[in-house]
């Protein structure tokens, strides 16, 4: 199945079959029982009279369902439709997880999207059978849970880091999306044996597993990350990779790793509790994590050019963005040379223009001083005095700098992808392959394919594809809605680094 299944058949036979691939794509509400399941729940298979289907928790909680005891639904991994789909429900739901409803609101969230609060609300019910309220609430019972099952912080701070306004906010929702209390909830951690916590306070550091679906590339990841971490910011090896990250309430620190038996682990700590939540949602959208890697080695493996690729690295992802302001001066500054090459400048940058603050401590003991990359207004402000290169290339990346630092260029995780794309092309010294791999990295496109990148067009020649950028283009429409992946599979398949990553110039 290689689009999320819509269909009430499809969707029984995969509660029936009880096929984990569909958690988080859909929830199963039962009205002999009022409650809703993911599709994986042991319990028995109920009736197809007594089943509805909603796309969201939010849309059953509105419906008067509660959530499953057994199965746990809120610990799914995340739908993967939110980066399948464009549409302005897609974009919400993105913006709504990382926490635009509890700091701007609803108008707020509303205006990043161009409709009025109230259209946006007739929207979102009718798409997906809750307001962006609801869908806001539902995300924070989420994220509640999440904490609660998984660390050992006081309810306090669970309920301020999840985004509620009040404890009586937190403990009344928690009762009634899940009909038990948060220490019933977190009775449930002695059982998961996934709960540590490096502290009770909002400097301490929690450890966190991370759901995910399998299979999963994960030494594919951290190489990834490591072949490109910027030094004091970013450090990684074959099985971690942690960095420094400016939250809205300060500095923010977090580390992914692989535990010893194989799960991915988040070890995060930040300076202000609603910061939690977003940066979980950051790290989840970075590693890719919401991905559905079955349907997607399904695809692109039913292409014979492809499979061998396909059976050598299951579950390959595509790596996100931490920061889009960041990611696109990133992109700019590897333009036309290599990997190694544009690491080596982003650390000159760093070093000469990134912040030093106070940040959170990793564990117990006090804080550390942390190496932020720079901000967009000192890049713009001394960019020219730090960067190497072509006269051109820097005036493009100081001009991109300063129009992200005045407002005149928005980057966001929730802009529509050909209206970014537009407004990137219209920037001086930014071409396509800029424009296209900032709309993969940071909206989490799927479909994306570089074809002016040379390591690409390598690896599309060592896999038996033309490496032509037309032709090459031709083919991969076969692989739709995945030629982002189709990318990551031919960036592997490259025999050796090429000089340049790309033929862009400014």
């Amino acid at each position: 199945m290689s689009l999320p299944v819509t269909d009430f058949d499809e969707r029984y036979r995969a509660i029936s079959a009880r096929d984990t691939r569909f958690d988080g794509q859909f929830v199963t509400a039962v009205r002999s029982t009022g409650i809703y399941c993911r599709p994986s729940c042991p319990a028995r298979t109920p009736k197809p009279a007594n089943v509805t289907f909603f796309p969201t928790s939010a849309a059953a909680h509105e419906a008067g369902y509660r959530a499953c005891k057994r199965c746990l639904p809120e610990a799914a991994p995340g739908s993967p439709a939110w980066d399948l789909r464009s549409d302005t429900a897609a974009r919400a739901m993105r913006l709504i997880a990382a926490g635009v409803v509890e700091r701007e609101g609803v108008p707020g969230l509303a205006n990043r999207l161009g409709y009025s609060s109230r259209h946006l609300t007739r929207l979102l019910t009718a798409e997906l059978g809750a307001g962006p309220l609801a869908l806001a609430r539902a995300h924070r019972a989420h994220t509640a849970r999440m904490l609660l099952v998984g660390t050992a912080m006081p309810v306090a701070e669970v309920a301020f880091s999840a985004g509620f306004s009040s404890i009586r906010q937190c403990n009344d929702t928690i009762r009634e999306v899940f009909a038990m209390t948060p220490g019933e909830l977190r009775a449930r951690r002695a059982s998961t044996g996934s709960a540590t916590h490096g502290g009770g306070s909002a400097l301490g550091a929690i450890d966190l597993l991370l759901p995910v679906r399998g299979p999963l590339d994960a030494a594919g990841l951290f190489a990834w990350m490591s072949a490109r971490a910027v030094a004091g910011v970013e450090d990684a090896t074959a099985t971690s990779f942690a960095r420094n990250l400016r939250m809205l309430g300060g500095a923010a620190w977090f580390e992914v790793r692989l535990d010893a038996v194989g799960r991915l682990r988040l070890r995060a700590s930040v300076t202000a509790l609603p910061d939690l939540a977003p940066l979980v949602s950051t790290v989840r959208r970075l590693f890719d994590l919401d991905a559905d890697p079955i349907a997607v080695d399904a695809a692109l493996g039913a292409h014979p050019e492809l499979a061998p690729l396909v059976a050598r690295t299951p579950g390959i992802r595509v790596p996100g963005a931490a920061d889009p302001h960041e990611m696109l001066i990133r992109a700019m500054i590897g333009q036309q040379i290599s990997v190694a090459a544009a690491r080596t400048a982003l650390t000159a940058l760093t070093d000469a223009l990134g912040e030093r603050v106070l940040r959170p401590a990793q564990g117990p003991g006090l804080p550390g001083d942390a190496l932020m990359f720079p901000t967009m207004a000192a890049i713009a402000e001394h960019g020219a005095e730090v960067l190497r290169g072509p006269a051109a290339r820097i005036r493009a990346i100081v001009g991109a700098a300063s129009a992200l630092a005045d407002g005149s260029l928005t980057l966001t995780i929730g802009d529509d992808g050909s209206a970014q794309r537009a407004a990137l092309l219209a920037m001086p010294g930014i071409g396509p392959w800029t424009a296209d791999y900032v709309r993969m990295r940071v909206l989490g496109d799927p479909d994306v394919l570089l074809p002016g990148d040379v390591a690409l067009r390598a690896g599309a020649a060592a896999a038996g594809l033309t490496s032509t950028p037309r032709e090459l283009t031709d083919w991969a429409r076969r692989t739709a809605p995945w030629r982002s992946y189709l990318s990551a599979h031919l960036w592997r398949a490259a025999p050796v680094r090429p000089s340049r990553t790309t033929e862009e110039t400014p």
